[in-house]
């Protein structure tokens, strides 16, 4: 009974949480980036497979409660294509996005960046966004791995544009002692990943602004296209990618600046690497389900809103529509 109190009956494809509320999309997003679902065995997974397989043909052997399909379809909706039905490379996977980014995270934090080591970590960490943007990818209709390509281009060319242009300007400004240089360089890497995460979004679902996308009635029926919806979702992912480097660029800096002048770490320089990246972790953890928590995956909007000819369309007074990531 205690069970059945604190979980919600089981629905095949549909979040465990609550979506309209932001506790639940984050409940639900913390579910989805569990790094734990990265050593799940291949048997488990067939296990899985098969158990939400029974329960879609009404086959379920007794004693199965809702708890166990719940975590079945956490499992499978971790490693498998929702589209191909295909496993999803594991660096590439949500669950994946924090124990891999981490050490993208560190390299582009290190103090004293070199011209070099800047380019190379400004391009790894686009190329590693890249490919998690590919994996996770809506295939339900086919888009031209030349949108990709695109893209990724323009997000690298941006990203390490920006960092090179600030780091420098700083490095030849004269108002700056080296102590607070030092200090300053440390913030680069935010509005240079920021805004190559703006540039790839843009870039990649351009096609949508003048396409639209597919608004869907209280029954989940495709109502029409639209460019307002469209210009709605990319707003959205585009906040979205602002809001998740932030805390993670910006806060490990201001941490690190406070811990460096502590005895202890005058004392033992070693441990400042370990100490960096124990930081980055930590606060790389907490601020990815934070930050694609804000908006719901699946976005409201009223009808009425939206082109007259698809409020004409339909009854519904509130219409939604497929954010994306």
């Amino acid at each position: 009974m205690a069970e059945s109190a604190s979980c919600p009956v089981f629905q095949l494809g549909r979040p465990r949480y609550e979506q309209s509320t932001f506790l639940g999309r984050l409940r639900h997003f913390i579910d989805i980036i569990d790094p734990s679902t990265l050593f799940v065995t291949e048997s488990r997974l067939k296990e899985c497979i098969k158990l939400l397989d029974d329960f879609k043909q009404g086959n379920l052997p007794p004693g199965i409660t809702d708890h166990q399909l719940w975590e079945a379809q956490k499992v499978k909706q971790a490693i498998i294509h929702p589209d191909t039905g295909e496993k999803i490379f594991m660096p590439f996977r949500m669950s994946g996005y924090v124990p891999f980014g981490t050490p993208i995270v560190v390299g582009l934090l290190l103090p004293n960046q070199t011209l070099a080591s800047t380019v190379f970590w400004q391009w790894l960490n686009q190329s590693h966004n890249a490919c998690v943007n590919y994996a996770n990818r809506n295939a339900t209709k086919p888009t031209p791995t030349s949108k990709f390509i695109q893209g990724y281009v323009g997000a690298v060319t941006s990203a390490v544009s920006i960092a090179v242009g600030l780091n420098v300007l700083i490095e030849k400004s004269s108002k700056f002692n080296p102590a607070t240089r030092l200090f300053i360089q440390r913030f680069i890497p935010f509005p240079a990943v920021a805004s190559a995460n703006i540039c790839n979004v843009a870039l990649m679902r351009h096609n949508e602004l003048s396409e639209g996308i597919d608004v869907l009635d209280s029954n989940g029926n495709v109502v029409g296209s639209s460019k307002i919806a469209a210009k709605h979702a990319l707003i959205e992912t585009a906040l979205t990618r602002v809001a998740l480097p932030l805390p993670i660029f910006v806060l490990p800096p201001i941490i690190m600046a406070f811990l460096e002048k502590l005895p202890l770490m005058q004392v033992h320089r070693r441990m400042m690497l370990p100490v960096h990246s124990l930081v980055c972790l930590a606060v790389f953890g907490l601020s990815l389900p934070l930050a694609i928590s804000l908006f719901p995956q699946m976005s409201e909007i009223e009808a009425s809103h939206l082109e007259p000819e698809i409020a004409m369309a339909t009854d519904c007074k509130v219409l939604t529509y497929n954010k994306g990531l």
